[in-house]
């Protein structure tokens, strides 16, 4: 079965960065996209980045010019570089791949970042 694995992960500074990791494993099959969303206590889940298979890529207004999306089709991989990070980037940090066999919506488990001095 596809497992989507988040890595990357942790507490930092404000101003400072982390580079978030996605894994797709298994049946993996044709990636259409993948795309890291997060959440923080009491708010609900939002899209940050996301990538297609075409390169297309979307960001949240709160953190372009901040944030990049890549991809590593032929790992199965999807990065997050997360540059000057304020308090409000705080949550947990997952990741969706669209695609696999059976083909659907795969999520992984979540990454927590912590951004506080």
């Amino acid at each position: 079965q596809v497992q989507i694995v988040e890595s990357g992960g942790g507490l930092v500074q404000p101003g400072g960065s982390l580079r978030l990791s996605c894994d797709a494993s298994g049946s993996v099959g044709n990636i259409l996209s993948m795309t890291w969303y997060r959440q923080a206590p009491g708010k609900e889940r939002e899209l940050v980045a996301s990538r297609t298979k075409f390169a297309n890529t979307n960001y949240a207004d709160s953190v372009k010019g901040r944030f990049t999306i890549t991809r590593d089709d032929a790992k199965n991989t999807v990065y997050l570089q997360m540059n000057s990070l304020q308090p409000e980037d705080t949550g947990v940090y997952t990741c969706k791949m669209v695609g696999g066999i059976p083909f659907g919506d795969y999520w992984g488990q979540g990454t927590q970042v912590t951004v506080s001095s």
